[in-house]
């Protein structure tokens, strides 16, 4: 049974890919994304298909698929590993569960900047994490410097303290690391789809979500949340990830030049994101919401536990060690 399915789900990938047509060029790889048109990230992976496109004189040609075309995130991922020509941009705490040290890029307060996120995603020590994940999983990091905005709580109810999360169900990815810190912080985390967050909310099957402003505003939740506490909980850096079977399939040259397509694409994705922050607040405001900003050091010192719960404290030291605290 468990072949079927996945035969069946390579066989939609392959018939949504191949809906535009006939293509000219020798390899295609799908990208998957839950964010919407809009959003820089999104722009970053129009750069990158451009990029790559040029890269490789039109023989590799990328096609993008916001909104969760191909599915949610964990289902395209192992679309990826079963050999299909898919990637998506996911998060390290989704890629723990193969690799455990991925999990530390999405622990709490782990980095502060954009500039320390990309150090550590471009050393030595991330590409062994790389290669470790192509050995456990059969997936390919492209590049992991996809930075999408720090994440916030957004609730209707007003939060300034952990405590105010007492008896909140608060939607957040399913992966270890996410609900072990929203738990940590005072809240009952609750995993979903992203594309089934704003119904949620509207019907009150949760009390809150967190998230960063260009996918709040994106999937338009300010109109069911009306309070947003800045955080910063997770510095939201992400990865586009496909399969190592299908990336090995490539002549050597258009390897290297995908990667570093990808990497020049993130870049361009992370501070476009930089830059728009303040407008997507400006506009969340003129929509009603409240921005609160508490006070950071207790949801710091709450958050703390989870790096001796799911055993990062060595990594946080790697970590720092590559960021020379």
């Amino acid at each position: 049974m468990k072949t079927f399915t996945k035969a069946v789900a390579l066989a939609t990938v392959s018939t949504l890919l191949s809906a535009g047509g006939v293509f000219a060029a020798s390899f295609t790889l799908g990208v998957n994304t839950a964010l919407t048109t809009d959003d820089p990230t999104y722009k970053g992976l129009e750069s990158f298909q451009q990029g790559v496109a040029k890269a490789t004189n039109g023989d590799v040609e990328i096609r993008l698929f916001p909104g969760s075309q191909l599915g949610k995130d964990e289902d395209v991922l192992e679309q990826a590993r079963a050999g299909a020509n898919v990637a998506v941009i996911v998060d390290g705490g989704r890629l723990a569960v193969f690799t455990k040290e991925l999990g530390i890029l999405a622990a709490p307060y782990v980095v502060d900047t954009y500039e320390e996120a990309r150090k550590v995603v471009t050393s030595p020590m991330f590409e062994g994490w790389v290669e470790k994940l192509r050995k456990a999983s059969g997936h390919q990091i492209l590049s992991f410097n996809w930075y999408q905005g720090s994440r916030h709580l957004m609730t209707n109810k007003p939060i300034k303290v952990p405590a105010d999360l007492a008896g909140i169900r608060m939607r957040t990815p399913g992966a270890p690391v996410w609900m072990e810190t929203i738990r940590a912080i005072g809240a009952t985390p609750t995993p979903m789809g992203w594309t089934e967050v704003y119904s949620a909310l509207q019907q009150k099957v949760i009390d809150g979500a967190e998230a960063q402003l260009p996918a709040i505003y994106g999937s338009r939740l300010y109109e069911v949340a009306k309070n947003i506490s800045e955080t910063s909980h997770f510095f939201l850096i992400t990865g586009l990830v496909a399969g190592a079977k299908w990336f090995d399939s490539l002549p050597e040259k258009y390897r290297t030049a995908i990667r570093e397509e990808a990497l020049k694409a993130g870049d361009k994705a992370s501070y476009g994101t930089i830059d728009s922050l303040a407008d997507y607040k400006k506009k969340m405001q003129a929509a009603g919401v409240t921005f609160l900003q508490p006070d950071l050091k207790p949801f710091k010192d709450a958050s703390r536990v989870v790096y001796d719960k799911l055993e990062l404290n060595d990594l946080k030291k790697q970590v720092d060690g590559v960021l020379g605290r």
